[in-house]
């Protein structure tokens, strides 16, 4: 017994006639005979009664029908349901954003989903760039976006729509530094609290390379968490400086600072290189340069120097 048989078995029900069923299976009709006979022989009995050129449903035909019908639903549904998965219109979608792609991304991507794609299921899972990458290779992600520096490399991951964000000192508008009109020192910088996500070995070198020891993250940054938001938003309630990517808080300033820091974050697309990729992957992939471009748009001020 097969899916077709019975196709044509409730095909042949739907048109009352071999004439008319097998006109719209486009078969012959000796085909579709042969089709519901043999299906007749492997459930053992006759589903139609012959009636000259007319056919009635047998009692053990009515009794077949109702579970022939629900098969071949089910596998319409099915078949349905596989170019629906295919295409990325529903599912299920899981990314790992790390503190400052969770930022800029967390919202878009939500946004986009329940308008365009309603019945994809989206789980967002926050984290450190390590906790992220574990979830990626466990395959409890599909995908991660992360900070790439903070990344070693590693032949069962690839990398992907890599994207910088310009980094540096953000402070409110009328923040006491913001108003001397000129660039300030790290060492003032220092004197006001330093708040910053945990940063890579290489933004560490870099900071330490620009300004010396006392640069060193360790050191400098007093306040210390993994969500970028929540430093910001201190930043906009204190006269703490946050160090984070400009993009992420568009009503700060960022400070003037001699040197300048001129640093910049750089984030991926993560995924396992040996995994097929989820369907609705192709989503975020065509959505990401969007979303991304639409945070460089929206850079804060740099504090003016007076003239």
């Amino acid at each position: 017994m097969t899916l077709v048989q019975l196709r044509h078995f409730v095909a042949l029900v739907d048109m009352g006639s071999f004439v008319q069923a097998s006109t719209a299976l486009f078969l012959t009709q000796p085909a579709l005979t042969r089709s519901i006979r043999a299906l007749e022989d492997e459930l053992g009995g006759p589903l139609f009664d012959r009636l000259g050129r007319r056919i009635a449903l047998t009692p053990f035909g009515h009794e077949v029908l109702a579970r022939a019908r629900r098969l071949v639903s089910d596998a319409e549904a099915l078949r349905q349901t596989g170019k629906g998965l295919h295409a990325g219109l529903i599912g299920q979608l899981r990314v790992g954003l790390s503190s400052a792609p969770g930022a800029l991304l967390s919202t878009p991507l939500m946004l986009h989903m329940a308008e365009h794609h309603p019945r994809l299921q989206v789980r967002i899972s926050r984290g450190n760039t390590a906790v992220l990458l574990d979830a990626l290779r466990a395959q409890h992600l599909d995908a991660a976006i992360v900070d790439i520096r903070d990344m070693r490399p590693s032949a069962d991951l690839q990398v992907t729509l890599t994207f910088e964000l310009a980094a540096g000192f953000l402070v409110r508008q009328d923040h006491p530094l913001s108003l001397m009109g000129r660039a300030v020192s790290l060492e003032e910088v220092m004197a006001y609290p330093v708040a910053s996500t945990p940063l890579s070995d290489e933004v560490a070198r870099l900071m330490i390379n620009r300004y010396g020891p006392q640069a060193n993250p360790d050191d400098m940054v007093t306040l210390r968490c993994d969500e970028t938001l929540s430093i910001v938003e201190v930043a906009r309630r204190s006269n703490a400086v946050v160090l984070t990517v400009n993009a992420v808080a568009a009503d700060l300033i960022q400070l003037d600072v001699s040197p300048s820091l001129d640093a910049q974050g750089r984030f991926g697309m993560v995924t396992l290189a040996q995994r097929e990729a989820a369907p609705a992957l192709r989503i975020l992939r065509e959505q990401l340069p969007h979303w991304t471009g639409a945070a460089l748009s929206g850079f804060p001020r740099v504090a003016a120097r007076e003239t």
